[in-house]
C-alpha cells in the first residue's frame, strides 16, 4: 500500500492532462542556428499553459495548442544553447516550424589540482539497500539529488556519478545525465555544470549504474552540486509497462533511499519547473538513490 501511495504522489505532477479538444497543434523541428543540425532532447514549453514536450533525437516535437489564452509563447531550452521564445497565436498555422537555437558560450573556471593532496570522496547515497517505493518520470522530467559537502572538504573534479536503477519498468532505456549548481531559488538546481549531451543506458536493473565523467574535467563546487537523471524520448516509441493496477510507468525507474533526515531531491517537470520532494518515512526523508565520486582533500 505504501509503495502505491508513494508512486501516485510522485507521479501526480508528471502525468499529462486529460485529452481535450484542441484548435490545431504546434509541430516542428529544433536545429542549431549555425550548423542546422538537429537539437536532441530540447525542452519545449508553453509559458502560460504550463505544458510542454521534448524533442526526439532528430529534433522533432509536437505540442497541443494553448487553451487558456489566445496568445502564448513557446519557450525552447536546450543544453548548451541560449533560451529562445516564439509567439503563438491560437488558431494560426503553427505546424512544421523550424526553430533555430544560438549556441551559448560558457567559460569554465580553471581548477588547479595537486594529485598528492586529493583522494576520492563519495557523496550522496551510500546504501546498497533501496527503500520502499519507486521514482519514475516522463520524457523531459528530471530527478536531481544534492551532493552535499557534509565534511566541508575542498573539491577537485567530478570523477563519476551513479544511479540505482530498479528492476521494474524498462531499465535499459536511455537517459541523460545532468549536473547543476545549487544556485536556483531556495538552492534549487539551476546552472548547468555538464555542458555535453551524456546519454547512457544501463545493461540491467536492480543495482548501481556508474557513469565515468573523468574525461569532461568538471570542477565540483565546494558548496555541493546536483546530479540528475533526465528521462528522454527513445526513438519514436514511448516504452511503458503495466505492473500496477492503475499506473503505467515510462522507461527506467530510480529507487529511493531514506538514509537522510533532510530533503535533498528535486523534481523537474516541463512547464512547471523545479519542486522539492518532501515525502518522509518517520524522521527520514524520501530521496533519490544517486551519488557522485569527486576528488577531495584528505
Amino acid at each position: 500500500m505504501l509503495k502505491k501511495l508513494l508512486f501516485l504522489l510522485l507521479s501526480a505532477g508528471l502525468l499529462p492532462g486529460l485529452a481535450r479538444a484542441q484548435e490545431g497543434r504546434i509541430t516542428g523541428r529544433v536545429v542549431n542556428q549555425t550548423t542546422k543540425d538537429p537539437v536532441a532532447f530540447a525542452s519545449i514549453s508553453l509559458r502560460d499553459e504550463g505544458t510542454g514536450a521534448l524533442t526526439n533525437e532528430y529534433g522533432y516535437f509536437q505540442l497541443a495548442m494553448p487553451e487558456r489564452s489566445l496568445d502564448d509563447s513557446v519557450v525552447v531550452e536546450a543544453l548548451g544553447f541560449r533560451r529562445t521564445a516564439i509567439r503563438v497565436k491560437r488558431g494560426a498555422n503553427m505546424e512544421d516550424l523550424i526553430i533555430e537555437l544560438p549556441k551559448q558560450s560558457v567559460r569554465l573556471a580553471e581548477v588547479t589540482v595537486k594529485a598528492a593532496q586529493m583522494k576520492p570522496a563519495l557523496l550522496g547515497a551510500h546504501t546498497t539497500a533501496p527503500g520502499l517505493g519507486m521514482i519514475q518520470g516522463l520524457p523531459g522530467s528530471q530527478y536531481a539529488a544534492l551532493m552535499k559537502n557534509d565534511k566541508q572538504k575542498k573539491f577537485g573534479y567530478i570523477r563519476s556519478v551513479s544511479f540505482y536503477i530498479g528492476e521494474n519498468g524498462f531499465p535499459r532505456e536511455p537517459f541523460r545525465v545532468r549536473l547543476y549548481r545549487a544556485d536556483g531559488n531556495y538552492n534549487a538546481p539551476n546552472s548547468d555544470l555538464l555542458l555535453d549531451n551524456v546519454v547512457v543506458s544501463a545493461a540491467r536493473g536492480g543495482g548501481w549504474f556508474d557513469v565515468d565523467l573523468t574525461s569532461y574535467n568538471i570542477p565540483a563546487p565546494d558548496e555541493g552540486f546536483y546530479v540528475a537523471m533526465e528521462w528522454i524520448v527513445s526513438g519514436d516509441k514511448f516504452y511503458t509497462t503495466n505492473f500496477m493496477d492503475n499506473y503505467t510507468p515510462y522507461g527506467q525507474i530510480l529507487r529511493p533511499t531514506f538514509e537522510f533526515k533532510d530533503s535533498r531531491t528535486w523534481l523537474y517537470a516541463i512547464g512547471r519547473g523545479w519542486s522539492l520532494i518532501t515525502l518522509a518515512n518517520g524522521a527520514s526523508r524520501y530521496n533519490a538513490m544517486i551519488r557522485a565520486e569527486v576528488d577531495a582533500t584528505k
